[in-house]
């Protein structure tokens, strides 16, 4: 193992960029019509600083704190094997999903589908034009789901923004098959209330259920309206996807009132969000457990009938936890790492003014049996690399590196890079690897950085949301384990059983 120094400061060991030549690949037009994307399907635009805020970006690059503007910086047992930078579309880069020798890469515009039988050397084979923020994206043999979550004109890839106050607006998820890696072909559309913002994959031999992940209602929206405690649930037959309609909408939080029995957020509890709904699900069928992410609220729910989810157990940190944002169980089914979006993604929080407890990961430990299981908080983890004031940056998506014996995980926090840490002892955690790349602006804050960062047959995939598609090499003892391990598809929202699903 490479024994990393705990600072204060970015840890400056430099590494090798390895710029990959740009790929050629054939724009597939989904729908009848190419289509432009739209403010409306694009995060926020680049927010202005303080002439000291860049002054102190400007001073940090000197004095070696942080690295210069795009500078890889990365610890010595990581190795940057490739990057592939945005191609046909410009859109942001949003989730992962892996199928054997393929990678499906979200994009606001669309999807890209890559061959990485050879990590060094990922070669496109689609590109499907489809915009709908923020296509996350899922696999399961054949079928491809992704979801739509922006208000459009209709359920075709040529639709265009329509405002969600007029009732023929269209949100929800979107079916393709894939069988032909090369000609993805569009089949079902399934209109959800408030749209899809994440969803969430129980698969089963004949169908595929789909939990739909959405929030924020409004009473001037007729598709999206209050309370929206809970979550759409789809059935699609493998067999026959155009089929694929909603069966349940279970209720998470009930309670009395318009606003359902979540966190009733600000001014009851400042600084935290109002739970209207779920931001994302992780679900473990091997044990029929589930971890969802809900805005002002973490719950643990059983999957034993998976048009029917129960809760077993509710959570609030009122003190740290701003967003409620995703969920991973470890191996063993007794821990869950819940993450914060303090600031939505779109802010800089990792920073000696926010501090080491908020926009972090919380540890939860599952402690008991069956419908009596708790959540019991252990620890916070985060990022020890300050980040300039001009870096969007905080805890996202990530995923088990499965090693028998320990809880590793890797995980992406947008400008704060890919960091691999520790969590076997659930109240010190610690980090053993990192990848990242200096600020995109001294001058102003430019959303960027690592949206996803997935643990797939031996390789860490980065999808970078400006930059692209990162592939990086782990090398060290504590996870070398993991390379001998072999998925067939993974898709991290559905955690597998890792030592049943992998080929030793």
């Amino acid at each position: 193992m490479i024994s990393l120094r705990t600072t204060h400061v970015r840890r400056r060991r430099l590494g090798v960029a390895t710029a990959a030549a740009g790929l050629l690949a054939t724009l597939l037009t989904a729908g009848p019509a190419a289509a432009v994307p739209d403010p409306g399907d694009a995060p926020r635009p680049p927010a202005t600083v303080s002439s000291q805020d860049q002054a102190e970006a400007r001073a940090a690059i000197r004095s070696g704190e942080i690295p210069a503007v795009d500078q890889i910086v990365h610890s010595a047992n990581i190795t940057h094997l490739a990057n592939v930078p945005r191609e046909a579309f410009t859109g942001v880069n949003s989730d992962l999903a892996f199928q054997g020798s393929y990678a499906f890469a979200g994009n606001y515009d669309g999807f890209r589908i890559f061959d990485i039988s050879n990590p060094a050397s990922p070669k496109t084979v689609a590109q499907v034009l489809c915009p709908g923020s923020q296509n996350d994206i899922s696999v399961s043999g054949n079928l491809l789901f992704l979801s739509t979550d922006s208000s459009r004109s209709d359920n075709s890839c040529s639709s265009t923004t329509q405002p969600a106050t007029d009732k023929s607006s269209w949100e929800g998820m979107k079916i393709f098959d894939i069988s032909d890696k090369r000609n993805p072909k569009y089949v079902a559309a399934v209109e959800t209330a408030c749209g899809s913002h994440t969803h969430t994959l129980v698969p089963e031999r004949r169908n595929v259920y789909v939990y739909v992940s959405s929030y924020s209602p409004n009473t001037a929206f007729p598709d999206c309206q209050p309370p929206h405690d809970g979550i759409s649930v789809i059935k699609v037959p493998r067999k026959a996807p155009e089929k694929a309609a909603i069966v349940n909408f279970p209720v998470l939080f009930p309670g009395e009132g318009p606003d359902g029995g979540g966190n009733p957020g600000a001014p009851t509890n400042p600084g935290v969000s109002k739970t209207t709904g779920c931001h994302d699900i992780t679900v473990l069928p091997s044990k029929d457990l589930a971890a969802g992410a809900c805005m002002g609220d973490g719950i643990l729910f059983s999957i034993e009938d998976p048009e029917n989810p129960k809760v077993i157990d509710q959570v609030q940190d009122n003190v740290n936890f701003a967003f409620w944002h995703s969920a991973s169980f470890n191996q063993k089914a007794n821990k869950v790492v819940f993450t914060d979006e303090l600031g939505g993604g779109g802010a800089a929080t990792c920073n000696a003014a926010t501090g080491p407890n908020r926009g972090a990961d919380g540890i939860y430990d599952i402690v008991g049996k069956g419908d009596k299981r708790k959540l019991v908080f252990r620890s916070y983890y985060k990022i020890d690399r300050h980040q300039a004031d001009t870096e969007n940056c905080v805890a996202h998506n990530g995923s088990l590196i499965p090693v028998k014996g320990r809880d590793l995980m890797v995980q992406a926090w947008y400008q704060g890079g890919v960091s691999v840490w520790d969590f076997t002892d659930s109240a010190r955690p610690k980090e053993i690897a990192y990848f990242e790349r200096g600020p995109l602006s001294t001058e102003r804050l430019v959303g960027g950085g690592s949206w996803s960062a997935y643990y797939y047959n031996g390789h860490i995939y980065s999808n970078d949301m400006v930059k692209g598609l990162d592939v990086l090499r782990l090398d060290d003892r504590l996870t070398d384990p993991a390379k001998r391990l072999r998925m067939h598809e993974l898709n991290v929202q559905t955690q597998p059983d890792y030592f049943d699903d992998f080929d030793d």
